[in-house]
């Protein structure tokens, strides 16, 4: 069956904003320039899903028209403009209701999607894996389902023998009918997939592995700063929501611990909230990390606001108290002063993901927050015999001092708590006191 599809071939589109007086996303800031602001962010989700952008027009009102959202005038231009410039879609930066949806197309005669269908259409051309295209179909069908009304009442087929014969189910009550029950059938593949990922989580809790995993607004650069961290290969790319399948890599901290990175899909101001449900199969990731890293652009001049919206999702999914590490990155396009003044402060960890500046002290603050599988400084008694254990001791921990005897080697060493285990048996005297700090 079809849900949500919009055209794949290079469309030319109108982007229309809204905004009411007096209100402001970001303390501080003019309703007006907000609305431009978010205007330009929904110029590039409208480039990332393929479209050219010809026009933009603003409107800022007391209150919302309940039937157009925009006012008798706005709509006229909206349709002259759209004309003068050739454009086949209008696109307005709010989240339409369906009777708004209805009469904005039907006064300017114009074929129109709002904020939400854009980002649903950017996940659909993005999602790769079964798991992807299942969660963006589910959020499609959820946006199509309230609608439905008034495209038609078309009569479906009639019946096919005795006793079947009349006029049948109106064409409207057959496609909800199927769309509730592909709702059904999509929710169910997807918590089969929940259960897979709490089996693989269980195991590997069994292994004493923490997670840190990567969030932040999308352009962000979490792609480059994983692949950076972790050499993945993962697609990174300047256009929106790039990557949506979770990528969980390896990662090597200098105290010999090792954690699990994790990548997940970007968010973005007014996620449409049918998207942070279905995709809470794999944002269930996060609720495994220890460590929580919010990449942040450091040279965007809306990052106070990107922080904000990350924030707002993270709450909806029970995380707002979670350790959480801030990295500010992109600092290859800030003026040196600025980059001196975010060093000089302790508010986050300024990197540059594409050139490799300060991932070292990442690394290292990543390794000192981190709370699980503690660092533990034994004193060791080693058979100079036992190679094995020596390599083990070498691979997994740090060696502070080593003193040979006549058949031992006597050892000071740092190492996980998960590692020092096998080698109790070896310490001398008996002792379990933390590194220095």
């Amino acid at each position: 069956m079809k849900t949500l599809q919009t055209t794949r071939k290079q469309e030319t589109v109108l982007l229309v904003g809204f905004g009411l007086r007096r209100r402001a996303r970001v303390p501080g800031t003019a309703g007006d320039a907000d609305v431009r602001e978010s205007l330009g962010e929904l110029a590039e989700l409208a480039r990332s899903a393929g479209a050219v952008v010809v026009g933009t027009l603003v409107q800022i009102r007391d209150s919302a028209d309940p039937a157009t959202l925009f006012g008798e005038g706005k709509l006229e231009e909206i349709r002259q403009e759209a004309e003068t410039r050739h454009a086949s879609l209008v696109v307005v930066d709010a989240s339409l209701t369906p009777v708004q949806h209805r009469n904005l197309e039907r006064i300017t005669g114009l074929r129109a999607i709002d904020r939400v269908q854009l980002i649903l259409d950017i996940f659909a051309k993005h999602a790769r894996s079964r798991e992807g295209r299942l969660q963006v179909e589910l959020a499609q069908l959820n946006y199509l389902l309230p609608r439905l009304a008034g495209r038609g009442i078309e009569l479906s087929r009639l019946g096919g023998g005795i006793g079947t014969r009349g006029p049948g189910e109106q064409k409207l009550e057959t496609d909800r009918r199927r769309i509730r029950e592909r709702i059904a059938r999509i929710a169910g593949s997807l918590e089969a997939v929940r259960r897979e990922r709490e089996l693989r989580r269980r195991t590997r809790r069994g292994v004493p592995l923490p997670a840190v995993a990567l969030v932040g607004y999308t352009n962000a650069g979490k792609s480059t700063l994983f692949n950076a961290l972790t050499h993945a290969g993962v697609v990174a790319s300047p256009r929106m929501f790039a990557t949506l399948d979770p990528t969980l890599r390896a990662l090597r901290l200098p105290s010999k611990r090792t954690v699990v990175l994790s990548d997940t899909v970007g968010f973005i101001r007014d996620l449409p909230r049918n998207l942070v449900t279905a995709f809470r199969a794999t944002l269930e990731e996060l609720g495994e990390a220890a460590l929580i890293l919010h990449v942040v652009d450091a040279s965007s001049p809306a990052h106070a606001e990107q922080e904000v919206a990350v924030h707002e999702v993270l709450a909806a999914l029970g995380l707002s108290d979670r350790p959480r590490l801030r990295v500010f990155n992109k600092i290859d396009s800030l003026p040196e002063s600025e980059v001196a003044a975010l060093r000089a402060t302790d508010r986050g960890i300024p990197v540059s993901a594409l050139y490799g500046a300060g991932l070292d002290n990442l690394v290292q603050e990543i390794d000192r927050q981190l709370s699980v599988d503690p660092i533990v400084r034994l004193e060791l008694s080693i058979p100079i015999s036992d190679g094995r254990s020596m390599a083990a001791l070498h691979a997994h921990g740090r060696i502070l001092e080593s003193e040979i005897g006549d058949s031992q080697m006597r050892i000071v060493a740092e190492l996980p708590e998960s590692a020092a285990r096998r080698f109790r048996k070896y310490q001398f005297p008996p002792s379990h006191t933390p590194p220095n700090s």
